[in-house]
C-alpha cells in the first residue's frame, strides 16, 4: 500500500491547522512525522482515516484518489490508529476491550468467549506480554494499556499502522519488544506512520522522517542522511542550541525531609530536597517513585514515616493539607489528574487559588482574570484566550497550564512526575527555563523522571530507587548514564 497526501489543508474557523502539508509512506517502511505540539501532526492523521473532513488537497490510495467517511473505514481498508489518549473501558476485561464491535461468535449465535481469550491471548503473546485477558482493563499499568492497544491493531491485519507517541508509557523492555515487533511486522510488508518526540528513536527504528512545523511540512529526509541539528531547526524554525539551559543553582536550608516512608510500592525511603534545589528521582518503572510522592502529597496513605517542612514536623493527610503546606504536584497522567480537560483554561489555572479571589463569598472575576492572563504570558500557554477548554490545547500546552496552576499557587515545593513526557523540544526548554527561574526564587523542586538525559543535566542531585528502595543520592555533577543505571538496577 501507498498513501499520497498532497497540500492538504484545514482551518477550524479562523485557525489555520494545516496549511499545505505534503506526506507519504509505503508499505514495508517506518516513516516518521515529527513537529512541536500543536503543529497539526494528529490532525492530518484525523484527515486520513476519517475522522475529520480536509478543506483541500488529495489522499491517494495506491495512486487512486480516496477519502475515507471514519475511522472504522480506513480501519477495513487496512489503516489502524493507535491513538496516543487510550480510549479504553476499565471496568471492563481485557479480551472484552480487545473484541469490543468485533465479538466472535460461535454457531449458535452467541459470543465466543473461549475463542476469543485464544485470538487475544496469541496477539499479546507476539509481543511478549503476559497480561492476563480476563483482567480489567482498569487495574493495568498505562504501559500494558498501550501493550494492549497495538495488539488491538495487529488484530486487524492492517498494513499501515499509524502509532502516536507508542513508546511514552513504555519500559525499556516493552519498547524493545516493540521495535522488535515493528521489525517483523516491516518485513512482512506492512507500514508505519511513527509520531514520537524522542529523537533517539528516529535513527533507532524509522527509515524516513517528516517534519512539520506551524501547519506546513518543512521536510523530508533518510534517517541514515539526516542529523539531530537540521530536525530541531525544521521542528522550531530556529537553532535551539543546547537542549538543557545551564543550572547555576544557590542552594539554600531543607525545605522538605522525608524519613522512614514506607507505603504500598516503597520501603524506607529517606531524602531531603533544599530550597533552590532540583533533586531528581530516576529508576525503572515500577521502582516506586511516583508512589513515593503521591504518599508525600497525600492522595496514597503511608504505612509509616515521617515528613518534616522547614524542619517542622507535618501530617499530609490529604492534597488540600500539602497544598496549604505550599506543595504542588504535577501528576503524570496530566489528563486525569492534572486537568479538568472540559473547564477552561482560567478555571484549571485558578482552582488551587480560587479562595485568594474571594470577596465577601463572592468571586472577584476582575482579580482572577489578571491572574490568569499573568500566567498564561509568563508561561507562554498558546491558546485563543483564557476561556478555551482545556482538552482543545496541544500536549506541551496542557502540561504549562498544569504548570501555572501550582506557579500561581504559590507553591514552595513543587513535585514534578515526567513533566516533559509527550512534550516537543520547543516546549521542554521552556518548562526547563521555567524550573530554572523558580529555583531562582527558592523553590525546591523534585523531578521525578525516565529520561536520563534530563535527570542528569537538570538535577543538582539524583536519587535512585530500584524496586521500592532507595539505593543511593549522587551528585549529578559529573555523573553518568552508567552510574545512575547500575543503582537502578540493583547494583552498588
Amino acid at each position: 500500500m501507498k498513501i499520497e497526501m498532497k497540500g492538504i489543508k484545514k482551518a477550524f474557523g479562523t485557525n489555520k491547522v494545516l496549511q499545505g502539508v505534503d506526506f507519504e509512506v509505503n508499505s514495508g517502511e517506518v516513516h516518521a512525522l515529527m513537529g512541536e505540539n500543536g503543529a497539526g501532526k494528529s490532525t492530518l492523521m484525523n484527515i486520513l482515516t476519517g475522522l475529520l473532513k480536509k478543506d483541500a488537497g488529495t489522499i491517494k490510495i495506491d495512486g487512486k484518489e480516496t477519502t475515507y467517511t471514519s475511522a472504522l473505514d480506513a480501519e477495513h481498508h487496512g489503516i489502524s490508529f493507535i491513538h496516543q489518549e487510550m480510549n479504553n473501558f476499565p471496568e471492563m476485561s481485557v479480551v472484552d476491550n480487545m473484541f469490543l464491535n468485533k465479538e466472535l461468535k460461535n454457531k449458535f449465535g452467541l459470543m465466543d468467549q473461549k475463542k476469543m481469550k485464544k485470538q487475544a491471548k496469541k496477539y499479546l503473546d507476539h509481543l511478549g506480554s503476559d497480561i492476563n485477558v480476563d483482567n480489567k482493563i482498569g487495574d493495568l499499568t498505562v504501559g500494558q494499556q498501550q501493550m494492549i492497544e497495538i495488539a488491538k491493531s495487529l488484530m486487524t491485519n492492517a498494513k499501515i499502522i499509524i502509532m502516536d507517541e507508542p513508546t511514552a508509557a513504555l519500559t525499556e523492555n516493552e519498547t524493545a519488544i516493540l521495535f522488535k515487533t515493528i521489525r517483523e511486522l516491516k518485513a512482512q510488508n506492512v507500514g508505519f506512520i511513527y509520531i514520537s518526540h524522542r529523537m533517539e528513536e528516529l535513527w533507532e527504528i524509522c527509515d524516513r522522517v517528516t517534519v512539520m512545523r506551524d501547519g506546513i511540512s518543512v521536510g523530508t529526509y533518510e534517517t541514515k542522511n539526516v542529523k539531530e541539528d537540521q530536525i530541531v531547526h525544521d521542528m522550531v524554525g530556529r537553532d535551539i542550541g543546547d537542549y538543557y539551559p545551564a543550572r547555576h543553582p544557590k542552594i539554600g536550608p531543607v525545605a522538605l525531609k522525608a524519613e522512614h516512608l514506607s507505603g504500598g510500592k516503597f520501603h524506607d525511603i529517606n531524602f531531603e530536597v533544599h530550597e533552590g534545589e532540583i533533586l531528581g528521582f530516576s529508576g525503572l518503572m515500577g521502582a516506586g517513585r511516583t508512589e513515593t510522592m503521591r504518599a508525600i502529597f497525600g492522595i496514597d496513605k503511608l504505612s509509616e514515616g515521617e515528613i518534616y517542612l522547614s524542619g517542622k514536623k507535618v501530617k499530609l493527610s490529604n492534597p488540600s493539607d500539602s497544598i496549604k503546606h505550599g506543595i504542588g504536584f504535577l501528576t503524570e497522567d496530566r489528563k486525569n489528574e492534572g486537568l479538568v480537560l472540559d473547564q477552561s483554561l482560567e478555571d484549571n489555572i485558578a482552582l488551587p487559588s480560587i479562595d485568594g479571589f474571594r470577596k465577601h463569598g463572592l468571586i472577584d472575576q476582575k482579580s482572577e482574570d489578571h491572574f490568569v492572563d499573568m500566567l498564561m504570558k509568563r508561561l507562554t500557554v498558546k491558546a485563543q484566550s483564557a476561556k478555551v477548554t482545556a482538552r482543545s490545547l496541544s500536549g506541551g500546552n496542557q502540561q504549562k497550564v498544569v504548570l501555572a496552576k501550582w506557579v500561581g499557587s504559590g507553591s514552595k515545593i513543587l513535585i514534578l512526575d515526567e513533566p516533559t513526557r509527550g512534550v516537543d523540544v520547543g516546549a521542554k526548554k521552556e518548562i526547563y527555563e521555567l524550573m530554572n527561574q523558580l529555583t531562582d526564587r527558592h523553590v525546591a523542586i523534585i523531578m521525578v523522571s525516565s529520561d536520563l538525559p534530563e535527570v542528569l543535566s537538570m538535577s543538582d542531585r539524583i536519587a535512585v530507587l530500584y524496586e521500592g528502595k532507595r539505593m543511593g543520592i549522587i551528585d549529578a555533577k559529573g555523573a553518568t548514564q552508567e552510574q545512575v543505571m547500575k543503582l537502578a538496577t540493583g547494583g552498588k
